[in-house]
């Protein structure tokens, strides 16, 4: 697998590793129950919220099982704003990606402009097949993200989750390579469709 170069930079955003100056804002949204609502674990504990920045922090991308979760920080404004996640999946060519964001991000197109930067990773550099994001049917939000980045909804899996005290329906959304490309090749300037 190549290595990923970062930071990453998008027209407003810097995608970068974690570090351990983003602790207090990392624990400040990871530690809100509505950061949490979506999420199949609860709200992190500070002592959690280190462990996981470590894990963030000092991530590998190398084989089937990996993460690599990128801060999301505005060029503008210094400071975390959220998190940007590619997991690897088992099976060739397959990952999933998902994102977290701090509320003071959240509706401004932050999350999609994330988003649209690890697929343009996943499926360029990367050169995976198909990227899927897993979403409670509830979460309305990620899903107006996954529509705007180009996903489509593949499957809705009735109550298949049993989380915080009650069942919950998995949407799962995806895109191909194949799909990325002719997306990216429609919005090139000078495109002209067939």
């Amino acid at each position: 697998m190549p290595e990923i170069v970062l930071p990453i930079l998008t027209e407003r955003l810097i995608l970068r590793r974690f570090e351990a100056e983003d602790l207090e804002r990392f624990h400040g949204y990871q530690s809100l129950p509505e950061t949490a609502r979506f999420l199949l674990r609860p709200e992190l504990s500070k002592t959690k919220s280190m462990e996981v920045l470590g894990r963030y922090a000092n991530f590998e991308f190398k084989q089937e099982g990996d993460w690599v979760c990128l801060a999301i920080e505005r060029q503008d404004k210094p400071g975390l704003m959220g998190e940007v996640v590619l997991k690897w999946l088992e099976g060739p060519g397959q990952a999933e990606i998902g994102w977290i964001l701090h509320p003071d991000g959240r509706g401004q197109g932050i999350a999609t402009e994330a988003a649209e930067a690890v697929l343009d990773l996943a499926f360029g550099l990367l050169a995976f097949h198909r990227v899927d994001a897993k979403l409670d049917s509830l979460n309305t939000g990620s899903a107006g993200i996954c529509r705007r980045i180009g996903m489509r909804l593949e499957a809705s899996l009735v109550d298949i989750w049993h989380y915080k005290g009650q069942w919950a329906t998995e949407d799962i959304y995806a895109i191909l390579d194949s799909e990325w490309r002719e997306r990216r090749a429609a919005n090139t300037p000078g495109h002209r469709p067939d």
